[in-house]
């Protein structure tokens, strides 16, 4: 069993980086010491972002996303570290994960582009210091899929166009989850069950460590049933026609056209 060391939003590894829904902000080195170097498996260091968009509903999920999408994680790549992390000797491992799309769940009604048959997912991938690369942790988001070969998940995505902002910086169109809650395991086609923050969890013993949580989430809500549950309820939610108004304006004031 790994053990999840969790970091606080302070000073630390600054990461400019965005996870698919989850804007990084920062990550702070553990003050419990380096990894155990005779564990059978390294420790999992933890972050904390903020979300894309609201992401903990059914309501959520039909407001915002395009497509709700089953994937099975089956290679990953790692990326270098940019030369300002090298040269300060501290720093992240990103990765690229390439996710199969298994099934299309649901699916808004005017989606203007069909989802994807595969999909190069950027996640977090292991944190370095002292200048030595190789000895790495893994990384994870608090409440999040670190998003593991092997596993299965399903995500709540959309298409996002091209951003050019007020600085001349450019954003390429993509795909991007929208949050914390938008992606949930799904190994064994059943919600809550499989990798989540670097660790395996079984759906029932999730079930009931949510049961005192304030804000009851898809996850929450539905683990220990089958996509069917899931598809009922996003058929049955009612998306926030305002909030999607005013997400269409601001996609059309942003995007580059």
């Amino acid at each position: 069993m790994r053990t999840r060391t969790r970091i606080a939003a302070a000073a630390g590894v600054i990461a400019a980086a965005s996870v698919t829904g989850i804007a990084i902000a920062a990550f702070a080195v553990p003050a419990a010491g380096p990894t155990d170097q005779g564990a059978s498996e390294p420790e999992v260091m933890l972050g904390h972002g903020s979300d894309h968009l609201p992401s903990l509903t059914a309501t959520d999920w039909v407001t915002y996303a395009d497509h709700v999408i089953v994937v099975d994680a089956v290679s990953e790549t790692a990326l270098s570290p940019d030369a300002e992390e090298l040269e300060r000797g501290e720093g992240i491992i990103g990765r690229v994960v390439t996710l199969s799309v298994e099934e299309v769940l649901w699916s808004r009604e005017g989606a203007t582009v069909a989802a994807p048959a595969t999909w190069e997912y950027p996640a977090l991938g292991w944190h370095f210091k002292d200048g030595d690369t190789t000895d790495t942790v893994e990384m994870a988001l608090s409440e999040f899929p670190r998003v593991e070969i092997g596993h299965q998940y399903v995500m709540a995505i959309r298409w996002e166009k091209a951003v050019c902002d007020e600085d001349g910086e450019y954003t390429r169109a993509q795909w991007r989850g929208l949050g914390e809650g938008s992606e949930i395991p799904f190994d064994d086609a059943t919600i809550g069950n499989g990798e989540s923050e670097g660790t395996v969890q079984d759906a029932a013993a999730f079930t009931a460590d949510a049961e005192d949580e304030v804000d009851q989430g898809v996850e929450e809500l539905l683990a220990g049933q089958s996509a069917d549950a899931l598809i009922t309820a996003l058929n049955s939610a009612v998306p926030d026609a305002a909030a999607q108004s005013e997400l269409a304006a601001f996609d059309a004031e942003t995007s580059c056209v």
